[in-house]
This record gives structure tokens, sequence and C-alpha cells, in this order.
């Protein structure tokens, strides 16, 4: 059995004289990214792998919200995570090695957000909150995956944890 969690980058800035992939992260962003960073380790235990996207948003919201891991997960950014969609995402995840028992994703909307949608078991608890709702910056939605990496699939796996920054008391 495996663990997913998808987590959206902290608020990023809005310069428009800044390429997209290279806008940081506000200061709203890195002060909510330091509160989620707070309980982070102990809402998901040890993560084996981050994937992360190359955005300078996605890399520093790592930076920041895995200052309390020990040991410290191995991190991959990539390219192709950069605003994927959900398809593009599955398939990545296909090719996670099954040694791998928890990973996390740390991206962008609306791929991760579909993701999570199309993930997420009918039946789980809070699944009618992640389905009918936004997916703000710093949500994470955690998954148990009962199956081998390359079989993940759509509807299949329990919505373990649903958290946006508000449910915690930071703001969005």
């Amino acid at each position: 059995m495996h663990e997913l969690h998808l987590l959206r980058h902290a608020k990023s800035s809005q310069d428009d004289g800044v390429d997209d992939r290279e806008r940081p992260l506000s200061r709203r962003g890195r002060d909510d990214a330091r509160a989620i960073a707070r309980h982070l380790p102990e809402a998901v235990g040890r993560v084996d792998l981050v994937l992360c996207s190359s955005a300078l948003r996605t890399r520093e919201t790592l930076e920041l919200v895995m200052v309390g891991f020990s040991p410290r997960p191995s991190v991959l950014t990539e390219d192709a995570l950069y605003l994927a969609s959900p398809a593009t995402l599955l398939r990545r995840l296909r090719r996670i090695k099954e040694a791998c028992g928890t990973v996390m994703v740390i991206g962008h909307n609306p791929g991760l957000h579909e993701l999570a949608s199309l993930l997420c078991a009918p039946d789980s608890p809070d699944g009618d909150e992640l389905l009918g709702g936004k997916f703000p910056t710093l949500a994470r939605a955690s998954f148990r995956v009962e199956t081998r990496w390359a079989a993940l699939d759509a509807g299949r796996n329990p919505l373990i944890g649903y958290v946006t920054p508000k449910l915690l008391g930071a703001e969005d």
C-alpha cells in the first residue's frame, strides 16, 4: 500500500513583467507555506519522494514546506510537471518505483485539482468537499493507493485527507 499527497504551490506574486514559470512566491505565500510546514511532517509522516514542478513558485514552496522533514525526502524537479494535465501527472505517477511508499507532488492547478478529483474513490468521507470545492493555494489532497503505482487508476483511491490553509487557520 502507498500514500500519495498532492500539494498545490503557495500563493505567488502577480508581477506581469515576469515570465509565468519564474514568478516567485508572494510574502503571504511564504508566510502560509511556513504555517503549513509546522504541521505537514506530523500530518503526512515520512515522505520517500517529492515530485516538484520546475516553476520557481513550486520550488520555493518545496523549500519552505520541507524544513521539518527528517530525513529529507528525495526530490525530483521536473519540467514536465509545470502546468501538467491530469493525464500527464497520472502517467508520471505510474512510473514511480514500488519501493517509494509515500510520494508528494507539488504542482499547479487546474491539473492537480482535476487529478485529485479523478483519483478520489466515490465513497471517501471528504470526497464531496474536494470534488465540489476549490483547490486553493497550499491545498493538500492525500490518498491511500491500494495498488502498485503502475496500476494507479481513477476512482479507486480513498481520500484520507483534504486540507486547505483556511482549515488550518492560515489565510488563503
